[in-house]
Formats: structure tokens, sequence, C-alpha cells
């Protein structure tokens, strides 16, 4: 007996939308502004990813704070573990991904976007001290500004619903 099809996911309303690009976008902004007041570079790709879940995902597990924060901070030492034993190239990034993702299966810190982080850390060796207290710095700030939409913009879903 098959299952029949399942009806595709209601669009979003609108404003909805347009709330969410305002946040994401605004957050990746001032995640740039600190950058350029700190002159280190504080916007990463996974970091982009990440804003994109807190804001257009709120609810999924992958999403919450302690995930997020934890999560990048776990892949780095993992990424900077890795760097340290196998060196910088590819196969080493992929060894540091890989374990990144059994390592926060296991401590149930699961952040899809951090896995690019042991990449970024494998492949880039950013010396440890100013990226992993920067990374922290981003992190945090991701989430607080996560906690805006569902206080002043209306989002459906609240942030966080687990720290």
């Amino acid at each position: 007996m098959s299952t029949p099809p399942s009806a595709a996911p209601a669009r979003p309303h609108p404003l909805h939308v347009l709330r969410t690009t305002v946040f994401a976008s605004g957050t990746l902004l001032l995640l740039v502004a600190v950058g350029v007041v700190l002159r280190q570079p504080l916007l990463i790709p996974p970091l982009a990813a990440s804003a994109a879940l807190v804001h257009s995902a709120p609810g999924l597990p992958i999403s919450q704070p302690r995930n997020l924060v934890a999560g990048h901070l776990t892949a780095a030492v993992i990424g900077y573990g890795t760097l340290a034993a196998a060196g910088s190239n590819g196969w080493s990034a992929a060894v540091a991904a890989g374990l990144s993702v059994g390592a926060m299966m296991l401590t149930h810190l699961s952040h899809s976007p951090a896995v690019a982080t042991a990449v970024i850390v494998v492949l880039q060796a950013p010396h440890p001290l100013p990226f992993l207290p920067l990374l922290g710095l981003a992190s945090v700030l991701l989430v607080l500004i996560g906690l805006l939409p569902g206080r002043v913009g209306g989002h459906p879903v609240r942030y966080p619903l687990s720290w």
C-alpha cells in the first residue's frame, strides 16, 4: 500500500518573509560592522548559514543557542586538532568535517553550518587566539539578534525554544 504524497508546505506570509530577510541581513551587517571595528573578519560563511537557520527556522533543534555556539566552537577545536595532526589540505579538511559531525552528534550539539567551520580552520589555518574568541563573539551575537524578531517583529516562533 503506497502512501499518498504529502501536501507541499504552505508558503510563508510575505510580511514574515520580509521580517526574516530584514533581521537576517541586519544580523550579518552587524557582524561585518563589529569586524570592521575590531579590524578582524567576523563574518565567515558558516555564520551566514547559522543566521539563516536562526531567522528562517528558529524552531529547529540545530538553530538553538547551545547548538549554534557550542557547535561552532567544537568544530573549530576539532579543526585545529586535525590541522596539528595532519596539516592543511583537502584530505585533512574532509576528516575534520567528518569528525565534527560525529562529535556534535555525540554531544547533542548538532549544528550543520559548524561543519564548515572545521573545514575553514584546516584550510585557512587562522591563528587560534583571535579566531576562537571572535567565533564565540559572532555566535553569541547571532543568538542575541535572533531573540529580537519574536519580541519586536511578530515572528510566529519564539526563539529560542531551549537554551
